[in-house]
Parts: structure tokens; C-alpha cells; sequence
């Protein structure tokens, strides 16, 4: 992507604390999950901007130290791709994707959103709901009795820990 960012775009996420500008030039990194989270703007034919959310997290048999067969991570994917449909909800505010998609790319699983939104200063809030539902999601779908690696082990060692209030608590299943 060697698009320019909108100005509107670009103002919007050096002001919103979670994003950090990337060696791209045209898309912001955000800093809030664990999961590579890259967001970009392009212009439209009126006045709202056409977001592209990524995010990169590990495929099931990648995030676990044990074999995986591959049922198992078909179906898991296909569930984690079902569960993200409802990522609009998580945002306080009208967002309809224009497109979803799932895709695997070697050890990662790729989840792309693409919406149009006209309030250039809120985007960032709503790309990073969207992030933030996508990781919660993936992590809804961990499956019992496997030995997950890092990023997915610590954020499970979080989600026991209650977030680190020290209160502990089952994982997040």
C-alpha cells in the first residue's frame, strides 16, 4: 500500500493514543492488543473515508506447542471467522463493514475489516473496538488441554489473573 493517508486520517490517529505511525507512511500500528494490528485510510467519492483494519494473530496449530489435526483447525477457523462477523456490535457507533474476510498466511491467521466512516476523528475508537473484539474473540476460542505459546499464553495468564487485579478466575473459554 504506497497510497498517501488522508490528512483528516493521518491528524486523527497521531492524536489518539493507541496508534503509533509505522515505516509505511500509511498505516498506524495499534499499540492496545497483542495481535499485529495495522489500520489505513483511503478516500472515497464522498465525504467518508474507507478503513482497512488488519489483524494478524497465530493460527491455532501455530499458537500451541501439540500437533493439531486438521479438522480441528478448520473448524476453528471457520468459527473464529463466524465470530467476527458480529464485530460491529462491539462499536459504539454505525459501522457496517463493507468486507470481512479470513485468511490464512502461513502461521497467521489474517483478519481484514473494511468500513466507511465519515467522522474522521472517531475512526481510531472504532478500529481499535474492532481490534480489541477480534483478540478477545480468538481468545473465546482457545481450546482446552493444548499448551499455548506467547502471545496467546500470556494473554490467557491475564484473563486468569483477572486482568492483574490478583482476583484470578477460570479462563476465558
Amino acid at each position: 500500500m504506497t497510497e498517501e493517508l488522508p490528512e483528516r486520517a493521518r491528524r486523527a490517529f497521531e492524536a489518539h493514543d493507541a496508534y503509533a505511525a509505522t515505516d509505511r507512511g500509511d498505516a498506524y500500528r495499534l499499540d492496545t492488543v497483542s495481535f499485529d494490528a495495522l489500520v489505513t485510510a483511503t478516500g472515497t467519492d464522498d465525504w467518508a473515508l474507507r478503513y482497512t483494519l488488519t489483524v494478524r494473530a497465530p493460527t491455532l496449530d501455530a499458537a500451541v506447542e501439540e500437533p493439531v489435526g486438521p479438522n480441528l483447525q478448520e473448524g476453528w477457523r471457520d468459527t473464529y471467522e463466524l465470530r467476527l462477523e458480529d464485530a460491529p456490535g462491539s462499536v459504539r457507533a454505525d459501522v457496517d463493514l463493507d468486507d470481512l474476510h479470513v485468511d490464512v498466511e502461513g502461521e497467521e491467521v489474517v483478519a481484514t475489516f473494511v468500513f466507511a466512516f465519515g467522522n474522521a476523528e472517531r475512526a481510531p475508537a472504532v478500529a481499535k473496538a474492532l481490534a480489541e473484539y477480534t483478540e478477545g474473540t480468538y481468545l473465546e476460542g482457545v481450546v482446552p488441554g493444548y499448551t499455548y505459546r506467547d502471545p496467546v499464553a500470556g494473554l490467557l495468564s491475564q484473563a486468569q489473573q483477572g486482568e492483574g487485579d490478583g482476583r484470578g478466575g477460570p479462563m476465558p473459554l
